[in-house]
């Protein structure tokens, strides 16, 4: 990375107005935000910590987790048992009958039908065509039940319905997963530019700190008529140059923090900007993520989504053939009138049995056959894309793998071009404080070598990126510190 230079006046402005600008900007964000108190180094787990536990966007995922499982609930009130009370009583005509029912009715899990128990009593009168309605003195005890033979037996309406619902919790399952996994990756990203952006700041301050150093160096020898004027002005003109650089590093680390803000929160979820109190050192900053090479697919959450949506279009597939047969249904039911005979006589005491059967089948089933291939045709479709995107997924992991690789090794080149930059400027140094170098050719030497250090921190950056990369494309939970699970606040 070439030095960004900026001499002269220009340099004086920048220095004069930006410090009031960042002052007044670092008082802003204290009013929208709490400062970072402790004194320990940041790390990225406490980082990962805070973000799993109060980021927004990772809270809102597990509320529409919430929003599936009521779905399901609501989904699974097909089965509730249902109790109904029915009355009547004829209050003018020639008959004062009244009649009373109540009726208790449970679908069935396992099957279409349903079963159901029922209780009647009756007085007075009726007419001949209600001649059902007549009890004995305590009522009638029925029981019955109602059995899918051919359609609703293995599948209907209510258990699809009930089982695309426990798929819908799945998919809001491995969506909330899908958004933890970006929202930590973002932290990381966010972690390390804030690292890298404070790294660079010390570096350019340590740059600047020796021009200061040099100053009164060269006042003594001007002074003493060893060195001319213009060197001390010259100088200057270095310094105000460094001056600028450092500004510029703490915008940058000063914008980084705030961005590291929306994920590093305090306990009552208020985002924390932390000072440079709290960098790590450059091992700590960019070494800390280890991702584990094992690599499931099926730990994808966007993978496991189109596995869930393929098991969905497989329950509405059945459901469709399940609509193309006849119904055939049977049903049978006992019945009891107890205490002594009522007006109806004495044929409603003896146990009463019955059995039935129904039969129904559409003679085009236009309708069922038109979803059926439509579903069929959702199956393929749901195919395809599932082997791509398991192609893409292996791609993706194998060009990040890729970039790693190339990342360590550029590392360690530029960690040796670091290292041979400063024994160069080290070397000029004490050559000019011996009079054998000239100033430019030591601040030659110093600024490449504050270039070669800040070339290895965007390198360490990069490496850094490119395994939190890794962490999110293999969907690495432990990596990521998404184990335990983020729960609700």
């Amino acid at each position: 990375m070439k030095m960004r230079c900026r001499v002269g006046m220009g340099a004086l402005l920048i220095a004069g107005t930006a410090c009031p600008a960042l002052a007044q900007s670092g008082h802003n964000t204290a009013q929208l935000s709490s400062r970072s108190t402790s004194a320990d180094p940041l790390t990225l787990e406490e980082v990962l910590q805070s973000s799993a536990r109060s980021a927004p966007d990772i809270i809102a995922a597990l509320a529409r987790n919430r929003q599936a499982e009521a779905r399901a609930l609501t989904a699974q009130g097909a089965f509730d048992t249902v109790f109904a009370v029915d009355g009547r009583s004829r209050v003018e005509g020639y008959y004062d009958g009244t009649e009373f029912a109540g009726k208790a009715e449970q679908p069935l899990m396992t099957n279409g039908g349903y079963v159901y128990g029922q209780y009647r009593v009756s007085r007075g009168d009726f007419p001949i065509y209600e001649d059902k309605a007549y009890t004995n003195k305590l009522g009638e005890v029925k029981v019955g039940a109602l059995y899918s033979l051919l359609r609703d037996r293995l599948i209907d309406a209510r258990r699809s319905e009930f089982r695309l619902s426990a798929n819908d919790i799945d998919i809001a399952r491995f969506e909330t997963k899908a958004t933890s996994i970006g929202v930590q990756a973002r932290a990381i990203d966010a972690y390390q530019k804030w690292a890298a952006a404070g790294l660079k700041l010390k570096a350019y301050q340590a740059l600047m700190a020796l021009a200061q150093d040099r100053t009164q160096g060269i006042q003594r020898q001007v002074d003493l008529g060893a060195k001319p004027d213009i060197l001390l002005t010259e100088n200057e003109a270095n310094l105000v140059k460094r001056q600028a650089l450092v500004v510029e590093a703490r915008q940058d680390f000063r914008a980084a923090a705030v961005k590291l803000s929306l994920y590093y929160r305090d306990d009552q979820g208020l985002p924390v900007v932390v000072d440079e109190a709290r960098l790590p050192d450059a091992a700590s900053a960019f070494g800390a993520l280890r991702v584990d090479p094992a690599f499931n697919l099926e730990g994808r959450p966007d993978f496991a989504i189109l596995l869930e949506e393929i098991d969905k279009a497989t329950i509405k597939l059945a459901l469709a053939r399940n609509d193309m047969k006849p119904r055939l249904d049977l049903n049978g039911e006992v019945a009891k009138d107890v205490g002594p005979v009522g007006l109806g006589g004495s044929n409603r005491t003896p146990l009463e049995v019955i059995v039935g059967v129904t039969f129904k089948v559409p003679l085009q089933n236009r309708k069922a056959k038109g979803k059926l291939a439509e579903t069929q045709a959702k199956i393929d479709e749901l195919s395809i894309k599932q082997r791509f995107l398991a192609e893409k997924i292996r791609a993706e992991v194998t060009a990040i793998g890729i970039e790693v690789e190339t990342a360590n090794q550029l590392v360690d080149t530029t960690e040796r071009e670091r290292t041979l930059a400063e024994r160069l400027a080290s070397a000029e140094r004490r050559r000019f404080e011996l009079g054998s170098s000239d100033f430019f050719l030591v601040n030659q030497r110093e600024e490449s070598a504050t270039n070669a250090a800040v070339k290895l921190i965007e390198a360490r950056a990069r490496i850094a990126a490119a395994r939190a990369e890794l962490a999110a494309a293999t969907a690495d939970e432990d990596a990521l510190g998404l184990n335990p699970a983020p729960t609700l606040p």
